[in-house]
């Protein structure tokens, strides 16, 4: 649907981002190596083709026999060895017994390993001081992990460690994955200067970007830091124009003053709005739109706290779908809860967003603190923040023990 025919202003944070992810999807599909996929989607489930383990193995280091040739005082005859990746492929005979190493497959016929602890061995026989009737098997059955036909991973599961263990066991070298969105990264302003310049009385250092490209990272995309450019149109219409990516990011010039100039900059690359302006805070001027060549563009506002937060809020589901994740993230699936350590005021139009801080009480309870400045130029607020606290637009004043919603922020 064409941008004109749509409400632009003052979207709920559900309408606006419902608009972003309308037509969004997963990009493409590539095979990688098994141990380049961490962090990657999975775009094809995996299913096992064999047991895990594949055969009856043995929990502990011990013996191998047939339970029922046990009894009190009775002596069994050694008659080999079964080692890892070793087997002892002959049955295991009445009064028999197989030295057996934890892993190692149990030979046909035994069904009991009995302990070493327990074992004391007198040349070529063993006997065994059994103080419990019956004792246990201490056998991990074939398929007690996973069995053929099992879903091991679900389409859309993004892969962490654990994840790659359980894909490298049911032998895959390589995974379908989807294609990382490339996502270029703008920061414009006059005031700006990249860290390590000399900034002049009335610039500051630029470090929006930065932190955007970390989160793109960390959730799933490609992240390509442009050089940020002055309030000049025409520059940075040339710096989106150039850069052949799936999503454009733009920080700053978001609002409507004389020097918000980048949307105007990406009319002229035919720019379709289909979010004009956001009822939360903070974030009101961020925006979403496409380009005459599909291109997405998020554009955030340049105070940092307002970009990061509407980061978690729309980048990260954007990044979701177009990586086929969106099933599995959703910014409602990720909230929990916590009561307030700390009374607040009423919310006012727009809903809220605050960032925060989570302890557990004597009564293992979420306690949640929010910071008493909640200016969106605070960085520093920003990097001692653990979680957002979630106020819903028009929201009377909320007593401390109160319940409220949360969002929890991935913190090292």
């Amino acid at each position: 649907m064409s941008g004109d025919k749509l409400q632009l202003k003052n979207l709920t944070v559900v309408e606006a981002r419902g608009r972003m992810l309308s037509d969004a999807a997963r990009l493409g599909v590539e095979r990688v190596a098994l141990a380049e996929a961490v962090g990657r989607v999975l775009a094809a489930p995996i299913v096992a083709d064999r047991h895990q383990p594949p055969f009856d193995a043995s929990a502990m280091d011990g013996w191998a026999i047939r339970r029922a040739d046990l009894s009190p005082g009775a002596s069994f005859r050694i008659v080999g060895e079964s080692a890892a990746g070793r087997a002892h492929g002959r049955p295991v005979e009445a009064g028999q017994a197989v030295r057996i190493f934890t892993g190692a497959p149990v030979p046909p016929g035994a069904d009991l390993v009995v302990i070493q602890e327990n074992a004391t061995r007198e040349g070529e026989t063993v006997i065994f001081a059994i103080d419990r009737d019956p004792p246990p098997g201490n056998i991990r059955p074939a398929g007690g992990d996973f069995r053929s036909g099992d879903l091991l991973l679900a389409e859309g599961a993004r892969i962490d460690a654990w994840r790659l263990s359980l894909a490298a066991a049911a032998g895959r070298a390589e995974l379908a994955v989807a294609r990382r969105p490339r996502v270029a990264i703008l920061a414009t302003g006059d005031e700006l200067v990249p860290p390590g310049a000399n900034p002049a009385s009335d610039q500051i250092f630029e470090s929006g970007s930065f932190a955007l490209a970390a989160l793109v990272q960390a959730w799933g995309g490609e992240a390509i830091r442009l050089k940020a450019q002055a309030d000049d149109l025409d520059a940075i219409a040339r710096a989106v124009d150039a850069a052949e990516v799936d999503l454009v990011v733009t920080v700053g010039g978001a609002s409507v003053g004389d020097h918000d100039l980048v949307k105007p900059a990406l009319q002229t690359l035919g720019l379709d709005l289909r979010v004009q302006t956001i009822a939360v805070r903070p974030g009101k001027p961020t925006w979403f739109g496409l380009l005459q060549d599909g291109r997405r563009v998020l554009g955030l506002p340049g105070n940092p706290a307002s970009a990061l937060v509407c980061a978690e809020l729309f980048l990260r589901p954007l990044l979701a779908a177009l990586t086929g994740a969106g099933a599995v993230f959703r910014v409602d699936g990720a909230m929990s809860a916590g009561v307030l350590a700390a009374p607040l005021p009423a919310t006012g139009p727009r809903e809220h967003w605050m960032r925060a801080t989570r302890t557990i009480d004597a009564e293992g309870r979420v306690r949640v603190t929010p910071f008493p400045d909640q200016d969106s130029s605070l960085i520093g607020v920003f990097s001692r923040a653990d979680c957002l606290v979630m106020r819903p637009a028009g929201a009377p004043p909320a007593a401390e023990g109160e319940t409220v919603d949360l969002l929890p922020l991935a913190r090292g």
